[in-house]
């Protein structure tokens, strides 16, 4: 999750993001999948209070495994790319995450084999 720098438009945001930093990242060697997901809208929920945290964007990379994230961290590359997220991100949250897949794409409610 990604918050823009302190006194930088959401425009300077997303054009950097996308122009400079996204060609960055296909350099990465054992990168299998790069997604950048802009915030368009917050959506908010009458029984569920939000949480109070400032987001411009959700970045998602896929490698094989672990050990392919941590050879892939490790290159000229991704020390290159991190060095530009310093550039223009002013607070970041990261995780490792393990997805649990519950509707395959595709299979999903009204769709038909």
């Amino acid at each position: 999750m990604l918050t823009r720098k302190d006194g930088m438009t959401r425009a300077q945001f997303v054009r950097h993001w996308v122009e400079v930093h996204a060609p960055l990242a296909l350099a990465v060697p054992g990168m299998r999948r790069y997604v950048q997901s802009h915030i368009v809208e917050e959506r908010k929920r009458p029984d569920i209070p939000a949480t109070d945290v400032e987001i411009d964007g959700i970045a998602e990379v896929w490698y094989d495994d672990r050990e392919a994230m941590a050879r892939a961290v490790a290159t000229p590359e991704a020390k290159a790319l991190f060095a530009d997220g310093a550039r223009f991100i002013g607070r970041i949250k990261t995780f490792t995450v393990e997805e649990k897949v519950i509707i395959p794409p595709g299979d999903g409610p009204g769709h038909k084999r």
